[in-house]
């Protein structure tokens, strides 16, 4: 017997769904598990949109399997916590990002790599341990285990932290794992998207030199003035390029 997305679980959910690869997304009620004994539950607020829900909404990475609910930059208010939960309450500031399942028994798990993990689980268009698909966060509350959830400041926008949780740890993992957080080095970043504006916002506040090194010189104004970078090259000028030679 078939199940619709909207009987699966106990809690009605709404979002906005893929059907096709037409990139066309639209209303769609589903359903959300009840709030395990680890679990939290937390009415989301914001969702940053990554490049990477475009290519899953279109299917051009060939994984994609439909309806799909993308969204993995996802912040909001917890609503509800399970009864072994030890993080979290009820009113706190929390974020998901890209992962919300993994083995927990595994090397990659042990050293906190859990997305090196094997059966690492998607935040949306993966099989929960439950056997039923997952959703993202372009959608009106989330559930997931406490280990996966983190906690945003009340310094922090929770508007400007949604983007953290993708952009921004796939910039601040590198700059600490290598060891390039130390004030008076020098690093260069190069690209000035989505992903090198907020290297550059990163390693200013960690107190390291920055170059920004990029295809285009219109962008020299907002890497020096706006996110004060120290100093900008144009990648596709020679003469430029032989200083870092």
């Amino acid at each position: 017997m078939v199940v619709s997305t909207e009987q699966e679980h106990p809690k009605k959910a709404f979002g906005w769904a893929a059907r096709d690869s037409s990139g066309v997304l639209s209303p769609f009620k589903f359903s959300r598990r009840e709030t395990g004994e680890k679990d939290v539950s937390f009415k989301v607020l914001y969702c940053g949109i990554c490049h990477s829900d475009l290519h899953m909404v279109k299917n051009e990475w060939g994984s994609s399997t439909y309806p799909l609910v993308p969204g993995h930059e996802i912040v909001g208010v917890v609503t509800e916590v399970g009864s072994k939960v030890e993080k979290f309450k009820v009113g706190d500031k929390v974020g998901v990002g890209c992962m919300v399942g993994s083995c927990h028994s595994c090397d990659s798990c042990a050293n906190n790599h859990e997305n090196y993990c094997p059966k690492m689980i998607l935040t949306y268009g993966s099989k929960y341990l439950d056997g039923t698909t997952t959703y993202g966060g372009y959608s009106d509350i989330m559930v997931a285990d406490e280990h996966f959830i983190v906690r945003v400041p009340d310094s922090l926008p929770l508007d400007g932290a949604a983007p953290l949780l993708c952009a921004g740890i796939t910039t601040y993992s590198p700059l600490r794992y290598f060891g390039l957080d130390k004030p008076g080095m020098h690093i260069g970043v190069v690209g000035l998207g989505g992903l090198g504006h907020v290297a550059v916002k990163f390693a200013k506040a960690m107190g390291v030199q920055v170059t920004v090194i990029s295809t285009s010189p219109n962008k020299k104004e907002e890497a020096i003035e706006h996110l004060h970078a120290d100093s900008f090259l144009v990648s596709r000028d020679q003469d430029q390029m032989q200083v870092i030679i």
